[in-house]
Order: C-alpha cells, then sequence, then structure tokens
C-alpha cells in the first residue's frame, strides 16, 4: 500500500533536449515586490559595456524562500565533497536597473 501511495505522489518531470543544454549565466540580478521574486540571469563578457538577460524566472515569495534553503544545502554538500568555495571580488558594473536594489 506504500508503494502505491509513494507512485501516486511521484511527478513526472519531461526535460527538452534544448532545455537540457541550459544556459550559462555569470550574473544574477534579483528585483522583488510584495508579490514575487524576479530572477534574471545574465552572461556578462569581459570588457562589454552591454549584456542581455538570458533567463528570467519569477517565483512567488515561499518558493523564493524554498530555493534559496535548496541552494543553501547544495552549496553545503559541494563544499563538504569539494573544498570551500572562495568568494571573488564583487562585479563592478552597474547594479542599479531602476527597480528596487538588486543582490547578486
Amino acid at each position: 500500500m506504500e508503494q502505491n501511495n509513494q507512485q501516486q505522489n511521484q511527478l513526472n518531470i519531461e526535460l527538452s533536449e534544448d532545455m537540457a543544454e541550459g544556459l550559462y549565466s555569470n550574473l544574477a540580478i534579483i528585483t522583488h515586490s510584495n508579490a514575487e521574486f524576479v530572477v534574471d540571469f545574465i552572461n556578462v563578457m569581459p570588457g562589454a559595456v552591454k549584456a542581455k538577460v538570458k533567463s528570467r524566472i519569477v517565483l512567488t515569495p515561499q518558493h523564493a524562500k524554498r530555493l534559496l534553503k535548496a541552494l543553501a544545502e547544495n552549496v553545503k554538500k559541494f563544499e563538504q565533497a569539494n573544498g570551500t568555495i572562495k568568494d571573488l571580488e564583487p562585479v563592478s558594473i552597474p547594479m542599479q536597473f531602476g527597480g528596487p536594489t538588486a543582490q547578486a
């Protein structure tokens, strides 16, 4: 009976070939309102004065908090297996885009 309940609770997630390739991002700009968090993933090339948003993810505050927790747990596991991730110097590009203060 327990195995049957587990099968009913499983989610079948499909990943297309295009999506499986992923997109590279070396900058994330996060803004929020009282109803949502918006995460823009950007690829900034060295010396470039312009960059394009490669992907935008909109999350409820509850899902943003779950993502924060999941990232923290995965970073901890990564560092246990591979050593401490060294924090790089801050990126020196303008970070004000007319919305709430961005965090990267």
